[in-house]
């Protein structure tokens, strides 16, 4: 069975690290033969820091979509010139400060005390002008305005909304973690996650797991607490449900 997984708020509770005892009940899923794939809203860059050495050749869906990784070969999404044009000119009408995350390096022009920034890799890539960015798979908008959304709904983008974070993340058109999932030939599917950009997880899986309280929650099958998790997975491999 294929078992997918968010990491922020899933896993991941500390922006940088998994539980010992998620990580074993990860492994003793491996070793049961059912298959562990990692889908994030961090690009490829950002998600590989958090796993163990050993799960990076999984394969792996990021930035909701926009990036996948199969055996490390990474393969991106990206938005079109005519609607890249279009969102700068929303940045620069409204003065916004946002991320843009190119094939690996990206734009930060935000709060560097943000979680967000916090979460980039930044040993790895460089923090280059919009401009200087080869392609554009993904964009986080910080604080947008009504107006802003107004002016998004006329693009042909998805958009995810994270209310605790005060950001919207910007996709292109019908990205999303399941559209990852289909590149990498995955249909069937167990899911953990716990927050907006998880709800398409949760209306596609076989069976879902909503890790804490969060509005997404009715779309899942169960919801359960951080300490939980890794007794779920454990549980879910044997049982009927898996």
């Amino acid at each position: 069975m294929n078992f997918v997984f968010d990491i922020d708020g899933t896993l991941c509770f500390d922006g940088k690290t998994i539980d010992h005892t998620i990580i074993d009940a990860l492994t003793t899923l491996r070793e049961e033969g059912h298959h562990v794939i990692f889908a994030s809203a961090r690009p490829i860059r950002d998600l590989l820091p958090v796993l163990p050495a050993t799960f990076r050749m999984y394969p792996l869906v990021g930035g909701n979509g926009c990036f996948t990784s199969q055996n490390g070969i990474i393969t991106t999404t990206t938005f079109s010139a005519d609607v890249l044009n279009a969102l700068q000119h929303i940045i620069d009408t409204h003065n916004l400060t946002y991320l843009a995350d190119g094939k690996w390096d990206y734009t930060y022009t935000g709060d560097v005390a943000h979680p967000i920034y916090k979460n980039i890799d930044k040993r790895s890539a460089k923090n280059v002008a919009i401009s200087q960015l080869q392609h554009v798979c993904k964009l986080v908008l910080f604080q947008p305005s009504q107006q802003v959304l107004t002016a998004l709904a006329s693009l042909p983008v998805s958009i995810t909304t994270y209310k605790n974070e005060q950001a919207i993340d910007i996709s292109p058109l019908g990205i999303n973690k399941v559209a990852g999932l289909k590149q990498l030939n995955i249909d069937e599917f167990i899911a953990f996650g716990n927050d907006s950009n998880d709800q398409c997880l949760f209306e596609h899986a076989t069976y879902s797991i909503c890790v804490g309280n969060n509005d997404v929650q009715q779309y899942a099958s169960v919801k359960i607490e951080k300490e939980e998790v890794a007794e779920r997975i454990l549980q879910l491999m044997s049982t009927n449900e898996a």
